[in-house]
């Protein structure tokens, strides 16, 4: 187990269905905009979301991953629209990427609008961008917009897979959404730019699988 570094566990509040419970949903969205941390249930294990353009939400999140600044912090949305207000000028294979794998375990890293003043960290060049496949990030998403988030653990150690785990393990998370276990592996990413493809991590989804589907046309 993780240690946080003690203090009161997060409250947990259920989020089990398929759509979640709408109380739970506004509530999450509410301590988002607060600029609270939040632990939420996704398609691969238990993650942290914050509002990146509330000020100092970010710096909050980074503190209890105790994850360093210049590691950037993805963001979730709810599909190709929502990536497009993010980044603009997709390449093709990153469409292509979006339409066969979304919503999904692939985080997909593309050059970020210059005038997008989300604080995902030190690197203001690029954007990772993923549409899990689970129904309480994409309700969080249709509620409050996009949101940066990572997997919730500190730096550098295991996931964590449940969330009671979660809300006693992490020091600083404000509110923690039970969707029950998560046992998935972490996703996919990789990088899209003017070239060709790039790994930059290994995941659910074969890199073969990558390469066939970046190369082709629709």
């Amino acid at each position: 187990m993780c240690d946080g570094g003690g203090g009161s566990p997060g409250m947990i509040l259920g989020a089990l269905g398929d759509p979640p419970p709408n109380e739970t949903i506004k509530a999450a969205a509410d301590a988002l905009k607060s600029g609270l941390v939040v632990g939420i249930p996704t398609d691969t294990v238990y993650g942290l979301a914050v509002d990146p353009w509330r000020p100092g939400a970010t710096d909050k999140l980074f503190a209890v991953k105790r994850r360093p600044r210049n590691v950037e912090l993805p963001v979730f949305v709810s599909g190709v629209a929502q990536a497009l207000e993010l980044a603009p000028s997709l390449a093709v294979p990153a469409r292509l990427l979006m339409e066969a794998f979304w919503p999904g375990p692939l985080t997909i890293v593309v050059p970020r609008a210059p005038e997008l003043t989300a604080d995902l960290g030190d690197n203001t060049a690029t954007i990772g961008l993923r549409c899990p496949a689970h129904p309480v990030p994409l309700a969080l998403c249709a509620s409050s917009g996009p949101y940066a988030t990572t997997s919730a653990n500190l730096h550098g150690e295991p996931p964590i897979h449940e969330a009671s785990v979660l809300a006693r393990s992490l020091k600083g998370v404000g509110l923690v959404l039970d969707g029950g276990p998560c046992d998935g592996e972490p996703s996919s990413v990789v990088e899209v730019g003017v070239g060709s493809p790039r790994l930059i991590r290994s995941g659910v989804i074969d890199w073969l699988d990558i390469l066939r589907v970046a190369s082709s046309r629709s």
